[in-house]
């Protein structure tokens, strides 16, 4: 609770922007006044070099003063503080243990109030311990719904809003959503608050300058600045991760804390750094306004998020996959499989197509599309457009709600193909064999599936490199169905002969359908 996640191992931090300029100013005047007395023709050449950098110098002048912005958005950003109890010692489903009595010491001894703490702790009649943590949150109405993050106040018995004149109020769960750590606290209030609004993310550029506002080390209404450093960053935090990178100066307890553009709109909820020691070092993450906005919209109007559903399993699409698929260049999402009552085999869409638009937003890889989907409201009919055998298709699909159980759902079983007599096959470094009751019940693969099997993978191969292994059975290859390893080698000859690069294959690996391109060995 109230921690900032570190996301991985690196300390120092943020540097004023302003200073810098003026000390490199310094710098430039002393050298352009040394070159006053030099030849005529190395004086201009300084003259230029100095006129040009002040021009740039001004393009990336940070505002003069941040003040003005600060005092009109502190009232709205809050401290939150929540508190759980922890008991030491024996429970009903622990056993007790006997404890050795606390060891003497001279009278006075620091070593004596240490190990008495200690041992009174663990004792089965220890009486109740409270834990402690803080992290910030905003105001987003007047009515007192605040906004911070889900790690925030996760697992707390008590939550409390400080807000900026130390008034403390106790804070209510309206909702939460842990796939993208958010969540919705309502406070009372006998007075006025002061609210802030979310602007646009989307519209915000690399190089804008940002304010980030919370309560870093319980130090409360603590103000950094600094520019948005990156967009759309993945830091396998979530399925729906599409961060807002900043090196504006975010540290443990900022965690909730609003990111601010020039405006005075939120665009980005604080949540995350990369560090080694929790420190900040001038990497830090929050989730972009276009994604929270909707998530807290429907957790005030549900207490809950309600999330659009395709019904399909999805990969990327590397240059291979686009190459043998005639795509011209990795993008999109792969259909891996469809739920056979899903909205997307309803509506028309197969394994094997790549989705490049769904409902007007482009699907610019893997990841965007269960954001794009989960965003779209429910019943609404969309427009999807698919890449299938070499050309565009669109497909009208009525999204639907996704939940837990369907999320972890397993695929639709292959059809049950007719049984047929073991053979071999060598093609891109494997060993290949019709599926037979023998290789199924040593490979665990169900009645269900027919295909042609993977027996073994020659070392160093193109099978082996990407990650091919024995008793994975290939379903199709070349987006054609295959019964025996004799069409697979089929069809990897006709490939050589167009000659393609690769060649791609649905595997699937107990269960688990996956698409994989194999690079075709000439030799």
């Amino acid at each position: 609770m109230g921690r900032m996640m570190t996301v991985a191992a690196v300390g120092g931090v943020s540097m004023t922007r302003d200073g810098a300029a003026r000390n490199d100013t310094a710098r430039n005047g002393g050298a352009r006044q040394r070159g006053l007395g030099r030849v005529g023709s190395a004086c201009v050449a300084t003259m230029v070099a100095v006129l040009a950098w002040t021009s740039a110098a001004s393009a990336r002048a940070a505002p003069e003063s941040f003040a003005d912005l600060a005092a009109k958005l502190l009232p709205s950003v809050v401290n939150v503080s929540t508190a759980q109890q922890a008991r030491g010692g024996a429970t009903a489903t622990t056993p007790q243990r006997r404890l050795p009595e606390v060891p003497q010491f001279p009278p006075g001894s620091p070593f004596e109030d240490f190990f008495r703490e200690f041992f009174d702790r663990n004792r089965p009649d220890s009486t109740p311990r409270r834990a402690t943590s803080l992290g910030s949150g905003f105001i987003i109405d007047a009515s007192g719904l605040v906004v911070t993050n889900n790690h925030v106040i996760a697992d707390a018995d008590e939550i409390t809003v400080i807000l900026q004149d130390d008034t403390s109020l106790k804070a209510e769960v309206v909702g939460r959503d842990t796939k993208t750590d958010l969540a919705l606290l309502r406070v009372k209030s006998s007075k006025p608050l002061t609210a802030v609004k979310f602007g646009d993310s989307d519209a915000a550029r690399v190089g804008d300058w940002v304010l980030a506002i919370g309560n870093p080390f319980g130090l409360g209404g603590s103000v950094t600045a600094g520019i948005l450093s990156a967009r759309q960053r993945d830091i396998n935090s979530g399925p729906y991760d599409d961060f807002i990178q900043t090196d504006a100066s975010i540290n443990r307890g900022n965690s909730g804390g609003p990111l601010f553009n020039m405006a005075g709109e939120v665009i980005g909820v604080n949540t995350a750094i990369f560090s080694p020691s929790g420190g900040s070092i001038g990497i830090g993450f929050a989730i972009p306004s276009a994604l929270a906005r909707p998530v807290i919209q429907q957790i005030k109007d549900f207490g809950r998020t309600r999330r659009g559903w395709l019904g399909v399993r999805i990969q990327g699409v590397t240059d291979e996959i686009a190459e043998t698929l005639g795509l011209g260049k990795a993008r999109g999402a792969l259909v891996a499989s469809t739920n056979d009552k899903g909205p997307a085999a309803e509506g028309g869409i197969l394994a094997g197509d790549v989705v490049l638009t769904f409902d007007g937003r482009e699907i610019t890889d893997m990841r965007r599309l269960p954001r794009v989907v989960a965003e779209t409201p429910i019943n609404k009919r969309a427009k999807v457009v698919v890449w299938r055998k070499g050309r565009e298709m669109a497909f009208d699909v009525k999204v639907g709600e996704l939940d837990e159980r369907e999320e972890a759902e397993q695929v639709a079983a292959v059809p049950k193909g007719g049984e047929q007599k073991p053979a071999t096959a060598e093609a891109l470094g494997l060993s290949l064999s019709t599926l037979s009751a023998d290789l199924k019940q040593k490979f665990s693969i169900g009645d269900e599936i027919a295909g042609v099997v993977v027996t073994a993978v020659t070392a160093n191969s193109p099978a082996a490199e990407k990650g091919v292994r024995a008793g994975d059975v290939i379903l199709e290859v070349g987006q054609e169905e295959v019964k025996n390893p004799a069409e697979v080698a089929a069809k990897v000859e006709d490939a050589r002969k167009a000659n393609r690069k690769s060649l791609l294959l649905l595997i699937d690996r107990q269960g688990d359908l996956r698409f994989v391109a194999l690079r075709i060995d000439r030799n």
